[in-house]
């Protein structure tokens, strides 16, 4: 599946708080049209109302919203934060990448989420993402 382009990618992001940081992974979506400006309004939403559920692990934030939120197609963002933020996790903050998702179905979602999982948890390839500067380094790693 080909859901993480070059052009969803910034490796030097500047985010004052983690409402920003969201919304900037987001309309990296926006601007690769995989969803509307409604879905990254119900990302930020969904983080005001609901709180961190979104930090998956140290360092790492996964925002997304409903597929009717203005999901396109299924894609992916990443955010690398040059310097972390807090989004108020007890144990998995400060965070420094927002992973933004959208799925426009279940299945889209989960098999977007079991990829992301896969990539993340490997510590070599995570490594990788927070420290290269190559963003086609960065989408080769969700493509092997």
């Amino acid at each position: 599946m080909d859901f993480l382009q070059v052009e969803a990618i910034e490796l030097n992001g500047q985010a004052e708080t983690a409402v920003d940081a969201i919304w900037l992974a987001g309309d990296l979506l926006v601007q690769v049209k995989k969803v509307k400006p409604t879905y990254v309004e119900a990302m930020i939403k969904n983080f005001t109302d609901i709180g961190p559920y979104i930090v998956i692990g140290p360092g790492i934030a996964i925002p997304h919203a409903r597929p009717e939120d203005g999901a396109v197609i299924p894609g992916l963002s990443m955010f690398r934060l040059s310097t972390p933020v807090s989004f108020g996790h007890a144990s998995n903050d400060p965070v420094s990448l927002v992973c933004a998702l959208a799925g426009v179905d279940e299945t889209s979602h989960l098999m977007m989420l079991k990829q992301i999982s896969q990539v993340l948890s490997n510590k070599d390839k995570l490594n990788i993402i927070k420290t290269t500067n190559d963003v086609e380094e960065v989408v080769r790693l969700f493509r092997q």
